[in-house]
């Protein structure tokens, strides 16, 4: 008999110690959605901000307008029939770079992920809906064009995988996983050829007119390439905070096309340039090209990186509300009404208790 108690002596300190850990950790790891509600919701008024989407993109269309418009007017002013024809082509190039670019983004779903507990369960649902879309996208597209590299394949080879088998979670973390990767990845590429592309055409334009219509063409594509790489675009409120990041940028540009830069620096080197016009003259023009360049580069740069910045946190915040059980709130709210409608039963009794 003693034997037994000494074998089970050490045992009994060793059971308490993780059943006190176990919930600690689970605790720690679970939200509510009213946590969820506090720590990330912001109130917007969903109204306005498609109305704002609406008044940034029509500033942007109709500044892109006008700098065409001034362009064509500019050749008119030259030779009639060649104005006429660069009035046609303005208008050709202003659908195919703005109003198309334009209809695909906003055509294109977003995550709801600014929510309170009585719409929770309407946005997971609308969410699991987005992540398939976003996952058929991917297989399409992996499957139809050849050597574009913008996804893992054997990611993607794993999310087929994953949707056919109705494997949910596996869609999850597949998609997560090339988000983490190849589309972090190819967006950063993607950034960076904008970039050079707005710093070179800005470089060799010369003309404010030019560089900032430059601006929003570049800019506007960028975000199309970007919102189609992910397969969802921001929510219309970071939508429209973007949208004004493309007029200040044009804005920047046009301001930047007729200022002199070169010349001011040049007045600063002193007598050596003084005594070699045209070599001040060239080294002139050599640094308003260079910092216009750079500048419309670092500009469009900004863009690029605030769009996916706002994408992959509505990515992240729809995984977090994903994970929320909901069951619990929605019997919260049911027995709350209750408790509301009987306590509004028992005032309506007392008047006719205090006349009769």
């Amino acid at each position: 008999m003693k034997k037994k108690s000494t074998a089970l002596a050490p045992v009994e300190p060793r059971d308490p110690a993780p059943l006190r850990e176990e919930p600690a950790q689970s605790t720690e790891k679970k939200m509510s959605i009213y946590d969820y509600e506090q720590k990330y919701v912001k109130r917007q008024n969903a109204r306005g901000a498609k109305l704002f989407i609406g008044g940034a993109a029509a500033v942007i269309g109709v500044f892109l307008f006008v700098l065409l418009a001034l362009l064509a007017l500019r050749v008119y002013d030259i030779n009639m029939y060649a104005g006429f024809a660069m009035m046609a082509v303005c208008l050709v190039i202003y659908i195919l770079v703005f109003i198309v670019p334009l209809i695909k983004i906003l055509r294109t779903g977003y995550f709801v992920t600014n929510v309170n507990a009585f719409t929770a369960r309407k946005a997971q649902r609308h969410n699991k809906k987005m992540r398939h879309s976003i996952a058929d996208k991917m297989i399409d597209f992996s499957a139809r064009v050849d050597g574009a590299g913008w996804y893992d394949s054997q990611l993607v080879g794993q999310l087929a995988i994953a949707m056919k088998t109705g494997d949910e979670a596996g869609v999850k973390k597949n998609l997560t996983e090339l988000y983490k990767g190849s589309v972090k990845k190819s967006a950063k590429s993607l950034i960076f050829k904008s970039s050079m592309k707005s710093a070179a055409y800005s470089a060799l334009s010369q003309t404010a007119t030019i560089d900032a219509a430059l601006i929003v063409v570049v800019n506007m594509q960028l975000i199309k390439d970007l919102v189609f790489l992910y397969g969802f675009r921001p929510s219309d409120a970071k939508l429209a905070k973007i949208f004004v990041q493309v007029i200040a940028n044009s804005l920047v540009a046009y301001g930047l096309g007729n200022v002199n830069i070169g010349g001011s620096v040049v007045r600063t080197m002193g007598e050596a340039v003084r005594g070699i016009p045209i070599l001040g003259s060239a080294i002139a023009a050599i640094i308003d090209s260079s910092v216009q360049g750079l500048v419309s580069g670092a500009l469009t740069a900004v863009i690029g990186y605030q769009t996916i910045r706002y994408l992959n946190r509505e990515y992240h915040l729809q995984d977090i509300l994903d994970g929320i059980p909901l069951d619990d709130t929605e019997v919260e709210i049911e027995e709350a009404c209750a408790e509301i409608e009987s306590e509004l039963k028992k005032k309506k009794k007392r008047p006719m208790a205090e006349a009769g």
